[in-house]
């Protein structure tokens, strides 16, 4: 039998929930880097596997599946092996889980991807920041957090829908949060700092995924430490670039 492939960016938030799942249920796969910052995705071979030309994908067998949320029902309900937990058989429990899923990508994802896009990742796809496109994103992202606070995490488990164990929810959702690790520190922590039952729960989704949880997201905190580096010289630079204005205005 072929073994399963799964087309991924560990930069993209969704490509890292299907690797992390793949790799805590013993999913035996082959991870095919496509390359996001080399517009990879948009190559015709690729668009053979996913026509929208987005990451992540998945081939098993004859069979092609794009979208995350799809893949990981798909890897759920198709992989032996799979606990109960991330998927229930329970009908009331699944629609349930779905109704995160869909809330997410107009809320959660939404705010999240486009804000940190417009203050932090655009110039590595050759775009300008956009202040007034982050500003919107920023209200959607607050937003969605104080939901997740008070709606979503509601209950006495540590996991969505008052659950003690993580669901496919729970892993797509706190991989979507933890690109905000690319953020400045201070405004990483002015906008999670609010929300501690967030905090504790993707700690808690981080120690139920581990050691691969960590290992999926060292490619985010290297993006991380290149950025916080590029801020100090650019600090650095102005820093001194002021300094001279100074000197030459007291001359």
């Amino acid at each position: 039998m072929m073994k399963l492939k799964v087309y991924a960016d560990r930069m993209s938030q969704p490509s890292r929930a299907v690797i992390i799942f793949c790799k805590v249920n013993g999913i035996d796969f082959e991870e095919v880097r496509i390359d996001v910052s080399k517009r990879q995705q948009l190559s015709p071979e690729f668009k053979e596997i996913n026509p929208m030309g987005k990451v992540p994908a998945i081939v098993d067998g004859r069979f092609k599946l794009f979208e995350s949320h799809a893949i990981l029902i798909y890897l759920a309900c198709v992989f032996p092996g799979v606990a109960d937990h991330w998927y229930p058989a329970d009908l009331f429990k699944r629609v349930k889980i779905q109704s995160v899923l869909d809330w997410h990508h107009s809320n959660l994802r939404r705010g999240a991807a486009t804000y940190v896009f417009n203050t932090t990742l655009a110039p590595a796809s050759g775009l300008p920041l956009n202040p007034q496109a982050a500003a919107e994103a920023e209200k959607v992202l607050s937003s969605s957090l104080s939901k997740i606070e008070s709606f979503w995490l509601k209950g006495s488990g540590r996991f969505l829908l008052g659950g003690n164990q993580p669901t496919i929810a729970d892993l797509s959702l706190v991989c979507e949060i933890m690109q905000l690790e690319v953020l400045d520190e201070y405004d990483r922590s002015r906008i999670i700092a609010p929300y501690k039952k967030v905090q504790q729960w993707i700690e808690d989704t981080r120690q139920a995924t581990r050691p691969h949880f960590d290992e999926v997201h060292k490619i985010l905190f290297k993006a991380k430490a290149r950025l916080q580096k590029q801020r100090s010289v650019g600090e650095n630079i102005e820093t001194q670039s002021s300094f001279k204005t100074t000197l030459t205005s007291k001359m």
